[in-house]
């Protein structure tokens, strides 16, 4: 049996400031091509939090809290979502998978690496959410494993309000923080006079 620690819940000022200090660090300005072809002079460079480990630990240590009780696997998706996985596997002792887009081609042709998930509930974990495909896609297949998947913690949701269908596949999304927070710490930076007002393009590939 896994018991996770307990601890007490963090304060808003510390969500805060998180939410300004991953800003700062993923916040790029220039000239960005995004995904959807538009050209952007902003972008949120997730990345740029993902492979600094004071950030990530931060990030993970809200996490942790995010995780309902019952939680057998910590299903880690390609690629943002891998790094989160381990690290926060390591943090609360629960065994994490790895989640592919695709089955590989070759060797165990495996679509999730590491434990067997049939019979097991997984938490799905990813680092930005955006429409929710590629965590519905992940949650199908575990389902097709035997998995039982109901949730989902991430850093960012960032989806719009009827962008997310992932309530009508039956998974909860629980998010570090959602882009109206991190929006809103960027607005009281700019009120402060110490950055540009922006509504952030966060990468998502």
């Amino acid at each position: 049996m896994i018991v996770m620690e307990k601890r007490g819940p963090a304060g808003a000022d510390d969500l805060v400031s998180l939410a300004r200090d991953l800003d700062a660090r993923c916040r790029l300005r220039g000239n960005f091509t995004l995904r959807s072809g538009q050209i952007s002079d902003e972008y949120f460079d997730k990345y740029r939090f993902e492979s600094d480990p004071l950030l990530m630990r931060r990030v993970v240590d809200r996490m942790r809290d995010l995780i309902p009780a019952g939680t057998r696997l910590l299903g880690g998706l390609e690629l943002g979502g891998v790094p989160l996985a381990a690290m926060l596997s390591g943090a609360t002792g629960i065994p994490a998978l790895f989640v592919r887009k695709q089955a590989k081609a070759y060797g165990t042709c495996r679509i999730a690496e590491g434990a067997d998930p049939a019979g097991r509930t997984v938490v799905l974990v990813e680092d930005v959410i955006t429409t929710g495909g590629a965590v519905a896609s992940a949650a199908r297949s575990l389902r097709d494993l035997g998995a039982t998947v109901t949730t989902v913690v991430c850093a960012i949701d960032r989806s719009r309000s009827g962008e997310n269908a992932l309530a009508a596949e039956g998974i909860e999304v629980r998010p570090v923080l959602t882009k109206r927070q991190l929006d809103a710490a960027i607005a009281v930076t700019t009120a402060q006079g110490t950055s540009s007002p922006a509504t952030l393009t966060i990468g998502s590939g």
